[in-house]
Order: C-alpha cells, then structure tokens, then sequence
C-alpha cells in the first residue's frame, strides 16, 4: 500500500468514545487502499452536513464542500454532474439525511446517480445535546422528549430500497475491517450507493453494549435478490429486540442517471451542431 497522508492538522473535538473515530479509520483505510490500486485522490470529493459528522471533512487531507442541514445529497448529485468522473461522497447524520433531507435523499435513489452517501446514524441529535431523530426507538428519552418519543422508527434501508437504491449496506463502528470493506464496495459501486452506520453517541445513546449483543454479519446473503435482501432489512426494524444484520444486503447494476443525463445532452449537442453546420453552409 503506497504512504499517503490522509490526515491533517485540524484539532479533533469529538466526544471520547465516539463512533465517528471508527468511521474516520476505517473510511481513511478503505480510501488509501483504493488509492494503492488506483483511484486519485484529487479525484475525490467529500460533502458533509451540519452535526457532529460533519467534522470528518476537517480531518481528512481531501477536496470538501460543506452544505447546509439537510442538503448534502443534492450537494453532492450537483458535483456529480458537473464532473462525472469524480468519486463524490457525502457524510451526513440521521438527522441530517433521515429527518431534514429525506426527500433528495429518496430522489437521489431514484434517479440512481453515482454518488456514495455514508450516513452517521447514532439515533439522537448530538450536536444540539440529544433530541430524539426519526430513527430513534419508541420512547426515547433526550430534551425534547422528557417523557419519551410517542413515535415509531423509521427503517431507512427498506425507505431507501423501496426508492430505487442500487447498493445498501450496514455497519457498526465496533466493526472497523468490516465498515472498511463495505466503504470499499459502496465507493465502487457505479449508482447510488447507502451506508448506514449504526455510530454510537457515547454522550447521549450509549448503544454499544446493545449493537454488540445483536450485531452478525451477513452470511450465505444474495445481494442480487431483491426480497432476500428486503427481509434481511426488515429483521430488525430500528426499535425491536431481535439480530441486527451487518453487510451488504442488497446490489444491483444498472444504467445511472448522469450516463442517462449526460447521452440526452450529447444527442441535443449534436442536433444543434448540425443545424448550426446547416445554416452556414446555406447563407
């Protein structure tokens, strides 16, 4: 593996404990061996969010764009376009991509563009001191629920497979070789790629000892069948008891939408070239 350095100076303020230090291991160990067998880095671009993942971007020696809350996915879709030939990944919370940035999220799979979203699911608002998300278990206590939420969980995988997500995987950050060879696999994918991290707040939902009790790696899995990989999903559905599947569940390859996007262009290119070749000759 070639020595390159990753890092950089910038101070890291993130609580002890928390699991964005396994996500920034294991993404720096996936990005450098993908560099070892061949991808620039200055062929890389990151977007990040408003929370506490979002720091990642400031501790990684790499093109960035910081976005508002919410927009990371359309950040990142309109630097895909701009440059198909770039590796474009977004980092985004729970919040930030489940709550606030449902809906581009939802398009993004849709459309399938070529863009890797990782997102930091520790299930609370940590930046702003632990308010529930829309993936936090039914009766979560934080600051804005005293009592606990009165709402169910959403399951973000089964959402995201329903929209049309060609890769989805899930990880833990107790599990940094398996997180870095599912960052690996989802950075390759050609179309929308999802990781969902289960990255545990230390602060204010300490889940460790729970992931760990729950958490199997995904075996003898098809990832090409559709409804294997739906049941997969469903199996732990954010807010009951039972096995927490890790890997990839599901990945399929299909055209994306900037090939679709950018050949519409090309032939209305090559039309107006032609008509304006035509119109020359003639005058």
């Amino acid at each position: 593996m070639s020595q390159i350095r990753l890092g950089t100076n910038a101070v890291n303020t993130w609580c002890p404990g928390c699991g964005n230090f396994a996500i920034l291991n294991a993404f720096k160990s996936a990005l450098a061996e993908l560099n070892a067998e061949g991808l620039p880095l200055e062929n890389v671009v990151l977007v990040s969010g408003i929370g506490c993942h979002a720091k990642i971007v400031d501790y990684l020696s790499l093109n960035s764009f910081y976005s508002i809350h919410g927009r990371v996915t359309p950040a990142a879709e309109g630097i895909k376009l701009a440059n198909p030939n770039i590796k474009v990944i977004g980092f985004a919370g729970d919040g930030d991509a489940y709550g606030e940035g449902i809906e581009h999220l939802i398009f993004a799979a849709k459309r399938n563009i070529d863009i890797t979203m990782i997102i930091h699911n520790n299930r609370v608002y940590g930046l702003t001191t632990g308010q529930y998300t829309p993936t936090s278990p039914l009766g979560f206590k934080g600051r804005s629920t005293p009592f606990g939420t009165r709402e169910l969980p959403v399951n973000p995988l089964e959402l995201m497979l329903a929209s049309g997500a060609t890769f989805l995987a899930r990880g833990t950050s107790h599990g940094s070789e398996l997180l870095k060879k599912i960052f690996k696999a989802a950075i390759l994918h050609k179309g929308f790629s999802l990781v969902d991290v289960l990255q545990v707040c230390f602060t204010y939902f300490n889940m460790y000892e729970y992931y760990d009790k729950h958490v199997y790696d995904l075996a003898e899995h098809d990832p090409q069948d559709y409804n294997q990989a739906l049941n997969k999903i469903r199996e732990w559905d954010y807010n009951s008891d039972s096995r927490i599947a890790l890997g990839v569940f599901y990945k399929k390859e299909i055209p994306t939408f900037e090939e679709r996007f950018l050949s519409k262009n090309k032939k209305a290119i090559d039309r107006d070239v032609k008509i304006n070749e035509f119109l020359e000759t003639s005058i």
